[in-house]
């Protein structure tokens, strides 16, 4: 009789040689009313090479804020983000970013926005259609190649951003709620996609989401963020094989254990939210 595959969930991650380091990295935001608005406080993170990380946490706990400035989008006000051991200054052609909304130019084909995006990284035009068509092979548009993004439905224009991101061979993906504007027949699709897609690359992943499960299926560790200002206080480490399916049920075992803690973090917000509120009696 075959053995079940264990999952473990412990209180750190194994020492690896960092690809991404986070230290110590506080943001605070000005608002028009004067109002300073702390988003991170000192928060640090170690990221190895070629691992699936997911941030989760409540609203305005900083997920955001903290992808952006690995971006290179924005800038901690104190602390710094380092890949390679580099601080991060700027965007670069060594980062791809996945956003809620599918960023396709709606005037060109699928095709042409992947083929774009290789011809800003110096790609020989015989070698840009060779690579699109391999990687849109691969989200399973291949027949879609000549189509419009409009002509394309809400999950299949998102596949078609992943190709496009993955077809310039990025050191590291980003991505900010990428599915969280899907029904959930579409967001199963593109999870298990996604999932078989990372097993063939290896990219580093860093992927915020506000689904437990979501996470949980698909990263090597799910890393809670607190309430704001944001930093990190607890993680979860993802022991189970993959391809993973979603009726594991020792997965589902963590799903509660991770949404346990996030429901502390979100009643954290609620009770801050009902101290702040003015009283108009």
């Amino acid at each position: 009789m075959t053995s079940k595959p264990v999952l473990h969930v412990v209180p750190e991650a194994e020492a690896a040689e960092p690809k991404l380091s986070i230290r110590g990295v506080s943001k605070t935001y000005v608002q028009a009313s004067g109002e300073r608005v702390p988003a991170l406080a000192r928060a640090s993170l170690e990221i190895a090479h070629g691992e699936f990380v997911c941030l989760i946490g409540p609203s305005g706990c900083g997920k955001s804020t903290l992808l952006n400035m690995i971006a290179g989008l924005d800038r901690p006000d104190e602390g710094e983000v380092l890949m390679d051991g580099r601080r991060i200054e700027g965007p670069g052609p060594d980062r791809a970013v996945l956003f809620q909304e599918p960023s396709l130019f709606p005037w060109l084909s699928v095709l042409a926005n992947v083929e774009f995006a290789l011809e800003l990284s110096g790609v020989t035009k015989r070698e840009r259609t060779e690579r699109a068509m391999a990687w849109l092979e691969k989200v399973h548009l291949a027949r879609f190649a000549l189509a419009q993004p409009h002509e394309l439905s809400p999950g299949m224009r998102q596949r078609a951003t992943l190709a496009r991101a993955l077809a310039c061979q990025p050191a590291m993906l980003l991505a900010d709620e990428p599915f969280g504007a899907l029904d959930a027949q579409s967001r199963e699709i593109l999870q298990r996609e996604l999932q078989s897609v990372w097993l063939e690359t290896r990219n580093t992943f860093v992927f915020v989401t506000h689904n437990v499960r979501e996470a949980v299926f698909l990263a090597d560790r799910v890393v809670l963020m607190s309430a704001r200002p944001g930093t990190f206080v607890t993680e979860h480490r993802i022991s189970s094989p993959r391809p993973r399916g979603f009726e594991d049920v020792l997965l589902s075992k963590v799903v509660v254990d991770v949404h346990d803690h996030l429901l502390k973090e979100v009643e954290r917000v609620v009770a801050s939210e009902e101290g702040a509120r003015p009283d108009l009696a």
